[in-house]
């Protein structure tokens, strides 16, 4: 399986993962900056943007994903960075294939099971009706009956594909991120540490890094830091790309 990618620059590679519901779009102003020193690669994760749909959606499936499109590129090491779901891929593979990954990069997310918490997420989009939907903003208005916040909205139906022959369409799988959302939920496979270098950014009006996650990052990643990013939500590329470009560039310019 080919994953979907987008290249950018020239250097060291640099690779960069999405989280749920969302695409390579998502981190494309921060690649931007981040190709004037790297080769960065903006992946789409399998069943997420124009990567395949397919069945399945675990972390040893999507960490084997990566390892093969690294294959394929002929990237025999890269530094991987990866947002909330795609922090957990990044985490599970530099656990599972560390020889892969010079620096790591996990942005507001910890290695342990997470509660369900999507669920009005996916009453909204099952809500929408693509047989007779006519238009993008008929698809907002059906998702503001669930979803108040007008930037989630817009997240969301970046996901909206207009078909050529008419209608519309997921670009995501969404059945199957249904079905195996307890797999996404879930942590990082057990493995010996991580003995690489490892930056863990957290937002700090976001609940997902607890000060009592710490402790089992440190297990898992020994060289690992925590920063936080003020003013800074779940979101956090969005909210403050500045801040995170900054902490980011500084981390992978250490010797």
């Amino acid at each position: 399986m080919e994953l979907n990618h987008k290249s950018l620059g020239q250097g060291e590679p640099l690779i960069v993962l999405h989280g749920l519901f969302g695409t390579l779009d998502n981190w494309q102003t921060l690649a931007k900056s981040w190709a004037e020193h790297y080769l960065v690669y903006l992946v789409d994760l399998r069943n997420h943007g124009r990567s395949p749909h397919v069945d399945g959606l675990s972390y040893p499936a999507m960490a084997q994903d990566l390892h093969d499109f690294m294959e394929l590129n002929w990237i025999h090491k890269a530094h991987v960075l990866g947002h909330s779901m795609g922090g957990k891929v990044a985490m599970e593979f530099a656990l599972t294939y560390p020889d892969m990954v010079d620096k790591l990069i996990v942005v507001d997310i910890a290695p342990r099971a997470y509660a369900p918490g999507h669920d009005e997420i996916f009453t909204a989009l099952f809500a929408i009706d693509l047989n007779t939907l006519e238009s993008r903003q008929a698809a907002e208005a059906v998702l503001e009956q669930y979803i108040p916040e007008w930037g989630v909205r817009q997240f969301l139906l970046k996901n909206l594909s207009r078909i050529k022959e008419g209608g519309f369409e997921w670009k995501m799988n969404l059945p199957i991120i249904y079905r195996d959302y307890a797999q996404i939920l879930a942590p990082p496979s057990e493995a010996d540490p991580f003995e690489g270098p490892a930056l863990f950014i957290r937002g700090e009006q976001s609940r997902y890094v607890r000060d009592e996650d710490i402790l089992h990052i440190q297990e898992l990643f020994p060289r690992s830091t925590l920063q936080t990013v003020p003013n800074a939500s779940h979101w956090v590329h969005a909210e403050q790309p500045e801040l995170l470009n900054g902490m980011v560039m500084e981390f992978l310019e250490k010797g």
